[in-house]
């Protein structure tokens, strides 16, 4: 029982710590896909949890079932054989570019917060991924078992300082202008984006996972993990609507509110998400490029983290707003099919 407890939150915890990445932790993503749209920004958040505690499971189950290697193989299930190969491809474009973002907004935090250097915050954070990724998916598990459960007790202290503030029950009454498909369609598309990208590294630990329950019991308590941090930040942001709009870093900003020590930990936090994220991208670029190119991991991993290095160049904000919308859109296809797809033998969930 207690061994499968302690899978059971490796999975949740890697599962929350590859979703929550810049935007999210930032209050980026949660501002645009929910907060936005006023009271429902939080029945959309629900909708946006349940797909994230359904279609987690339904995705490493069938690569538990399949012995998938890397995520191509779960795409080769959804699209079959030529077509799984080239919307690889394109996955492996849109990782990358997600880890050029990952690294940008590392090198970000380092220059506007830690007087250090865009080029060597950049430089420190390739180190520490290199460093780290040496040890695989153990050091992937390792990290998130740390930084996740720092981030849900943050998480905690927003919702207890956000309840104690005026205003707080303004997530109830916002309004918005947006059209109703706008609104509606934020839940698909974020959930699309988020679950398309984390099986770069959810593929092959649902691969090394061999109990199906272990597995829904993962997703379950990783899924509303991610729905309870969405929720929390979507209360907090809504009663600083709209100015918190202004923000690069909207959570930040509710931050500051409780003293200077604690957004300093904040900032710290936000960081290490990204460093997770970027650790677990690297991972199943990796992953995914060996069985190509076959090449050792380790030169891979260098390679792969040179040429993020060299797209980092064009900077944080430019690359999010860019890439992140185009990489939604596109993976509402991939969402669908995963949604269709007949769950595997034995699926109870």
């Amino acid at each position: 029982m207690m061994k499968r407890t302690s899978k059971v939150l490796q999975i949740a915890f890697t599962y929350m710590g590859t979703i929550v990445g810049a935007g999210f932790a930032t209050g980026q993503e949660i501002l645009q896909f929910f907060t936005r749209f006023g009271f429902p920004g939080a029945i959309t958040i629900i909708m946006a949890t349940l797909m994230f505690i359904w279609l987690g499971a339904k995705m490493m189950l069938i690569a538990s079932d399949i012995r998938a290697k890397s995520y191509e193989d779960v795409n080769k299930v959804l699209f079959g054989d030529r077509y799984g190969r080239w919307v690889s491809h394109f996955m492996l474009l849109m990782l990358f570019g997600v880890c050029a973002v990952m690294l940008a907004g590392a090198g970000s935090i380092f220059s506007e917060n830690w007087n250090i250097s865009y080029q060597s915050g950049l430089l420190i954070t390739i180190f520490g991924c290199f460093l780290l990724l040496r040890k695989g998916m153990n050091a992937i598990l390792a990290v998130n078992a740390i930084v996740v459960p720092i981030m849900l007790l943050f998480t905690v202290l927003i919702i207890i300082d956000t309840v104690q503030t005026p205003g707080s029950d303004r997530w109830l009454i916002l309004s918005s202008d947006h059209s109703l498909f706008t609104i509606w369609a934020s839940p698909f598309l974020y959930a699309a984006f988020n679950l398309s990208m984390a099986q770069a590294v959810l593929v092959p630990l649902g691969a090394e996972m061999r109990d199906r329950k272990t597995i829904i019991y993962g997703s379950w308590v990783g899924g509303i993990g991610i729905g309870f941090m969405l929720i929390a930040g979507h209360v907090a942001l809504s009663v600083y609507m709209p100015g918190i709009q202004q923000f690069a870093i909207p959570m930040g900003g509710i931050a500051r509110e409780l003293g200077h020590g604690v957004q300093w930990i904040y900032i710290f936090l936000i960081f290490a998400e990204i460093f997770t994220t970027l650790i677990a991208d690297i991972y199943g670029l990796t992953l995914q490029l060996q069985e190509r190119l076959k090449i050792s991991r380790t030169l891979l991993t260098i390679i792969s983290l040179a040429c993020c290095y060299v797209a980092s160049q064009i900077g944080f904000g430019p690359l999010l707003s860019t890439l992140y919308p185009l990489f939604g859109l596109i993976s509402l296809g991939w969402l669908v099919l995963l949604i269709r797809q007949r769950p595997p033998a034995g699926d109870q969930s």
